[in-house]
């Protein structure tokens, strides 16, 4: 072939490839077309409407009257009235009550949070190297979390550990006498952990799942370089299983934060004995409902956002040193 005829296939191959980057394609063109499209794009934005209305309606809406109200003071019957931050400055200055409650809630949620994250991440990794009968076990290990939060269950837990109770019992037949759990300030706030913990279901079929997961041939390269149990747990599980303890770890602290239908029924509303099931969900119940301080309950409702948002911030800040995601370089 000669020099002029390649010249003219190569210039006509530019030409073409040009001209194909350049043209739209024709059913874009086309009228029809863009109004389908707009009509799609209405629809989708229809189907948000719903949601919209209830996330504005019932979430937005409500945070900002209630920030409002945290600066007023307000008892239902009566229009609010405008007291600036002395509902802020009462907290902290002059209510011990509320003292009380952040400490205890504060107990609850360091001691209660990372039991339930150990519980529920052994559990799991023993149904991990199960295969026969693991149905069964994860259901059973995970019906707790179900009802765990029900009336009943506190109910019954409140039987439980009561002064005559099947618990008290058992503990008097070792010779522990404790006279009962739930009317001893000493141990009724530990009743209330073992109860948290109890419910540990959903977080060990988060941690089942993300233990399936993990790539067996880790596990295998390490036990080749003589690496033993817990070597493996310490070097393979926990920095692949770091994403799913972050999740955990967050949902958990955020969740112990707002305990309150188990305080209430084992305490009967009255945050007893001696304050020491007085969560700051319950005692903000209290203020508003009880004692019709609206305005006051606002603002402990605004200073335990504010905390758990903080924490969430924090931990949020603080994974890049622990947490380690598929494809990281660190």
């Amino acid at each position: 072939m000669s020099t002029t005829a390649t010249r003219v296939i190569v210039t006509g191959d530019k030409r073409r490839k040009a001209l194909l980057r350049t043209r739209r394609p024709e059913n874009l063109d086309r009228p029809g077309q863009r109004a389908r499209s707009r009509r799609e794009t209405l629809a989708g934005y229809g189907f948000l409407v719903p949601w919209l209305i209830g996330f504005f309606g019932l979430t937005i809406i409500p945070m900002v009257y209630s920030l409002y109200l945290s600066f007023t003071r307000y008892n239902i019957f009566q229009p609010p009235s405008w007291i600036g931050l002395d509902n802020y400055i009462r907290l902290f200055t002059n209510d011990p009550q509320f003292i009380q409650s952040a400490q205890i809630t504060l107990v609850y949620v360091l001691v209660g949070t990372p039991i339930t994250l150990a519980a529920a991440l052994v559990v799991a990794m023993l149904l991990n190297f199960r295969d026969k009968g693991s149905g069964f076990f994860r259901s059973a290990f995970y019906a707790p979390s179900l009802i765990g939060g029900s009336v009943s269950v506190a109910i019954v837990w409140r039987a439980m550990f009561a002064g005559d109770g099947p618990v008290d019992s058992s503990l008097s037949f070792f010779g522990l006498d404790l006279g009962g759990w739930i009317g001893n300030p000493d141990l009724v706030l530990p009743a209330m952990i073992v109860l948290s913990i109890w419910q540990f279901g959903a977080t060990m079929v988060i941690f089942l799942a993300g233990l399936k997961q993990i790539p067996k041939e880790l596990y295998e390269a390490a036990e080749m370089d003589g690496a033993n149990a817990w070597h493996r747990f310490r070097a393979v599980t926990l920095p692949m299983l770091s994403p799913v303890i972050f999740f955990n770890l967050l949902l958990g602290l955020i969740g112990a934060f707002q305990v309150f239908a188990s305080a209430y029924i084992i305490s009967n509303g009255s945050g007893g004995p001696a304050g020491m099931t007085n969560f700051i969900t319950l005692y903000l119940y209290k203020r508003g409902f009880a004692d019709g301080q609206m305005g006051y309950a606002a603002a402990i409702a605004w200073v335990l956002l504010v905390v758990v948002a903080v924490i969430a911030f924090v931990l949020f800040r603080t994974q890049r040193s622990w947490v380690h995601y598929a494809g990281d370089n660190r």
